[in-house]
């Protein structure tokens, strides 16, 4: 679940990481009375899931109440990259003596919490990575151990940050990392993380999304709810309890478990095609969940072909198998579904399959065989 930036502030200042005084508003004379509230000169900036902001002219700095009704009604109902804007956040405008990154992640594969800090923010920590990865100082944190001031300290002199922003910086990262964990932050970033003329270090900005997993634990986490930019395929997914995020591509993914659909990602690129979703449906694969599944796949007017790939293990190939043909009964399926099935009872799931097979319904032996004939239907 991704954050509009105030709600990241918002979520901050729950945990004691200053940010500039502000709110929220969605219209004009809001933003007006939020400017007067927060004192002249303010930043009114539109909240939108998406980067690029300033360039489309989605942040403005306004001296007056007559500037901030200006650019208040300029910004409100803009279209950036596709997401509409409809509020805008004002804030009281600060004096920059030096810009940060920061941001704690999880990194999986070491099985740690991943943070990342560098003395040059501002702009995107890729571009960052790319012309300067000395400039980014990493660290793994041991979840049992958490993030100790001593760590912190060295982390912060790897970064090279101003000897003026130290004191500061360390008291903002171990209040992020509290925000992170406690939180159940997937990601918790701040870029810009400012020095002031007046050595204060606070949060700019705030890049947040939170574990869904975790939202039986935050009955708050409610009112964020209302403000996901979900495409119509998202939200269908979503009403069905399904793992699903929307691509630009024309094959359909489902699969078991997700780094099983992550390898079926990479395979369908790998061979030419463009995936058109990321959908897991986890351990279970019985016909009411597969024929959810299909539904929404088939929901998206782009797919061409549609990739099942199934790896049994406590999930069994068979059941698997009755689950595909029965969704296919109650499903009206727009694109020819290529399955392959491997694993528990693997031999039994293709000879289901075998005996309902058409030009609809095609069984593969192995991924890429599957992901080469899928591609081949989606005239890739």
């Amino acid at each position: 679940m991704a954050l509009l930036e105030y709600q990241g502030k918002q979520l901050f200042a729950r945990y004691g990481i200053p940010v500039s005084p502000g709110a929220a508003a969605v219209t004009v004379d809001e933003a007006v009375a939020a400017a007067e509230q927060a004192g002249y000169p303010v930043v009114i900036k539109a909240q939108v899931r998406v980067g690029g902001r300033g360039k489309a002219g989605g942040i403005k700095i306004a001296d007056n109440a007559d500037e901030a009704r200006q650019y208040a009604g300029d910004i409100i109902g803009m279209d950036i990259k596709g997401h509409l804007v409809d509020v805008v956040w004002v804030e009281h405008a600060s004096d920059i003596a030096a810009e940060y990154y920061a941001s704690f992640t999880l990194d999986r594969a070491a099985k740690k919490y991943f943070g990342m800090l560098s003395a040059q923010g501002g702009v995107e920590i890729e571009t960052v990575a790319e012309s300067d990865p000395d400039a980014i100082a990493k660290i793994h944190i041991d979840p049992v151990i958490g993030l100790t001031e001593e760590q912190a300290k060295a982390w912060i002199a790897a970064a090279k940050l101003d000897p003026a922003a130290d004191a500061g910086a360390l008291e903002v990262l171990m209040k992020l990392y509290t925000a992170y964990v406690d939180g159940d932050c997937d990601l918790a970033e701040i870029n810009p993380l400012i020095l002031t003329p007046e050595g204060k270090v606070h949060a700019l900005d705030a890049k947040v999304t939170l574990d869904e997993n975790a939202q039986y634990r935050h009955p708050e986490w409610a009112e964020y709810e209302a403000s996901q930019d979900l495409d119509e395929r998202e939200q269908l997914a979503k009403s069905k309890g399904l793992n699903y995020i929307g691509l630009d591509g024309t094959v359909g993914i489902i699969g078991n478990g997700a780094g099983l659909v992550m390898s079926t990602l990479d395979v369908v690129n790998q061979v030419g095609g463009t995936p058109a979703n990321f959908l897991d449906v986890g351990g279970g694969a019985g016909a009411d969940l597969l024929a959810n599944a299909v539904e929404v796949i088939n929901s998206d007017p782009n797919v061409k072909a549609i990739f099942v790939n199934i790896f049994g293990g406590i999930t069994k190939c068979d059941e698997v198998a009755n689950g595909i043909v029965e969704a296919l009964a109650r499903v009206d399926v727009r694109s020819p579904i290529v399955i392959r099935l491997d694993g528990t009872n693997a031999e039994e799931g293709r000879a289901i399959i075998k005996a309902h097979e058409s030009d609809m319904l095609i069984s593969q032996p192995t991924m890429l065989d599957a992901a080469q004939r899928v591609v081949q239907l989606a005239g890739a």
